[in-house]
């Protein structure tokens, strides 16, 4: 069976990286406009999912973020079933903004909009558009979040006909230096609480859409456990955002926190610091990701290095906070567990149910 790799659907991370890593080398040398300002940066966030700057005696984050691919699905999957699913497609593209937000320990306040399109016919699809404002209106609502507006541009000859590129901003704010979240708070000792993801999320959907490609009946394909490949792909994600603050304002020291988006549970260690992160247990992962993996003709390190592969944050805490941060992530209907810790050693992941290795080699985000 022939393999299809991430590589291979035109996103490989060898070529993205070190240009992101080079952006954010030149970015530092603009810091010193936000002085003129009477504001400065906290350089600590520099190469993480959220930037922050001190101002007063508070702290603000703003993050950036897109959809992806994942609206491409929901419209083929419509040609099948008859639904939208634009109320999942808005919902996730504000959750994608809003879980990198809130990796600072940032409480959202302000979400903006990006919606790009080819031209205006695409906006004359009222259910859709329905869909879309009811999913990215809840999704605000959900995080704690004011839809502040956006931008709808007409984009001919950049944009395809007939589709849409989402994606948006955030601001958020962090009233005391307690609960401002850098990895300079991680430390040796240090547990791995992990929160159990819905599903794909929105990272590694260019791939799932080749395999569904290569599939006589496509996204109506029937996963083992009966639902539609399209479906199944177009799960919600998980919004954290009431989550994590609940946990602060419970003296839940959180030293780090790392958002499972791309690059899988490489993800771990993403901090600077040279640690080991040693996995002892795992969530299995979802019939979805079984799914691909087999169809893709993709082994256990290619599937972990590229998608969520069934967990969404990785919260890393004293031992002493474990119990009680378990017991509120359970009230708040969230699953986690505790799942391995930080050790002094080499920069490298350590997943021990899959005896897999990720060493700092095959990461390169800062």
């Amino acid at each position: 069976m022939k393999k299809i790799t991430y590589g291979q659907v035109g996103d490989d991370y060898n070529t993205k990286d070190p240009i992101k890593k080079l952006a954010q080398k030149v970015a530092r040398q603009t810091s010193a406009n936000l002085k003129k300002t009477g504001f400065t940066e906290v350089s600590d966030s520099r190469g993480e999912s959220a930037f922050v700057w001190k101002q007063g005696n508070i702290f603000m984050a703003q993050v950036i973020e897109g959809l992806g691919t994942k609206n491409l699905v929901a419209d083929a999957t419509r040609k099948i079933t008859g639904k939208t699913y634009y109320d999942i497609i808005g919902h996730d593209t504000v959750a994608t903004i809003i879980n990198d937000l809130i990796t600072v320990g940032a409480a959202p306040l302000v979400v903006h909009a990006y919606w790009a399109i080819e031209d205006n016919s695409w906006l004359e699809d009222s259910e859709r558009m329905s869909d879309l404002i009811k999913g990215w209106k809840g999704a605000c609502d959900l995080s704690g979040a004011t839809w502040g507006g956006g931008e709808t541009p007409t984009l001919k000859g950049i944009v395809e006909k007939d589709t849409v590129d989402l994606g948006g901003s955030a601001v958020g704010i962090i009233k005391s230096k307690s609960k401002l979240i850098t990895d300079k708070n991680l430390n040796v000792g240090d547990r791995i609480l992990l929160l159990k993801s819905n599903g794909i999320n929105c990272n590694g959907v260019s791939l799932a859409r080749a395999v569904a490609k290569k599939l006589s009946r496509g996204y109506g394909t029937k996963l083992a456990n009966g639902k539609l490949f399209g479906e199944a792909l177009l799960t919600k994600t998980n919004i954290y955002a009431n989550l994590i603050q609940n946990l602060l304002n419970s003296n839940v020291k959180i030293h780090y926190i790392s958002n499972i988006t791309g690059h899988g549970l490489r993800k771990l260690m993403r901090a600077r610091h040279n640690y080991t992160y040693i996995i002892e247990q795992i969530f299995p992962p979802q019939e979805i990701f079984l799914f691909i993996q087999k169809h893709a003709n993709l082994t256990d390190y290619e599937m972990y290095q590229t998608f969520n592969m069934g967990v969404d944050f990785a919260l890393f805490l004293p031992e002493k906070d474990i119990k009680r941060a378990s017991e509120i992530i359970k009230k708040s209907g969230f699953q986690g567990i505790d799942a391995g810790y930080v050790e002094k050693g080499r920069k490298q992941v350590i997943i021990k149910p899959k005896n897999l290795t990720f060493s700092s080699s095959s990461l390169d985000l800062r």
